[in-house]
């Protein structure tokens, strides 16, 4: 039933825990005298033959017999009394198929160790080894051109992280380090690093090789071997690729837009490079040599490295 806004509902039955038609018959409560209404329909309203069946629970004697307590009424066919509601066990739901697409987990990304060398009796193979390669060389060497070509013709899978390109995800804002080198340029720099570190890491945690490509001074510490080596892990191969000043000079003369130098800046650059021969790092003179050429001799200086890494 309905109670009306603001009254109060009718507190629970205080003998037991469910609802007995004798605590609300009016007729039970008054021993001898006429039953009421409930008494003649049935403690719960029958709809259909069911209210038929059966004699009234007025007509036996229990009622009329001085004080004693009247039993409650038969219930009327399909009816149960409320009770303690037994437990029921829970639906167990079958199995259901894994799916086969969706979230995929990934091995989180963590330093890359150095790779494990092959046994002795077999020389390494590059080709086939994942690993993290640090290709270091000034503007015009040809570090992207080698870089996209040695991981595009890989038998496994292997990614390209170019340093140069990550900086310039940074569009309103941009700091240009050929406009000078400054507090901005520097952050976005190491940001830029920092973000193919991360990347670099996981690729390797899930089975992808990756070269990356910067031009790394050996003389100044920002923009050196140690952040690379902290944002990578210590597993990572610098290799650097240094052909003649005149080859990169004309190799700058083709780009456009940022990317292209002044030749007073290349030959600086050129320059500060060279610091490089007597580092113990692998050079590559790649003068004479093709991207494809360049690509082969990367592909033994690194099965060198891997045999025995520098220590840098």
């Amino acid at each position: 039933m309905q109670h009306a806004v603001g009254s109060p509902l009718p507190p629970p039955h205080q003998s037991g825990h469910g609802w007995t038609p004798a605590a609300h018959d009016p007729g039970a409560h008054h021993p001898g005298g006429h039953p009421g209404p409930a008494a003649h329909q049935g403690q719960v309203p029958q709809q259909g033959p069911a209210a038929h069946q059966g004699p009234a629970p007025h007509q036996g004697s229990a009622p009329h017999q001085g004080s004693a307590p009247v039993p409650p009424p038969p219930p009327a066919p399909g009816f149960a009394p409320p009770g303690p509601i037994p437990h029921t066990p829970h639906h167990v739901q079958p199995p259901q198929a894994p799916e086969t697409t969706g979230h995929v987990p990934l091995p989180p990304g963590g330093p890359v160790g150095m790779p494990s060398a092959p046994p002795a009796a077999s020389a390494p193979d590059a080709s086939t080894t994942t690993i993290a390669v640090l290709l270091i060389g000034p503007a015009g060497a040809g570090k992207t051109s080698v870089a996209k070509y040695w991981a595009d013709h890989r038998r496994v899978p292997t990614a390209h992280i170019s340093l140069d390109d990550v900086r310039e995800w940074v569009r309103s804002g941009f700091a240009d380090p050929q406009s000078g080198w400054n507090d901005n340029s520097e952050a976005q720099y190491r940001l830029a690093r920092r973000t193919c570190g991360f990347a670099a890491r996981n690729f390797l945690a899930n089975g992808i090789s990756c070269i990356l490509d910067d031009a790394v001074f050996p003389d100044r510490p920002v923009v050196g071997l140690g952040g690379w080596k902290r944002h990578v892990g210590p597993g990572l191969l610098p290799v650097v690729l240094l052909p003649g000043l005149e080859i990169v000079l004309e190799r700058n003369a083709e780009r456009a837009g940022n990317r292209r130098l002044t030749d007073e800046e290349v030959a600086r650059i050129h320059g500060r490079m060279a610091g490089w021969y007597g580092s113990g790092l692998p050079i590559i003179d790649n003068s004479q040599l093709d991207v494809p050429q360049t690509a082969r001799v990367l592909d033994d200086v690194l099965a060198r490295s891997i045999a025995s890494p520098p220590q840098w």
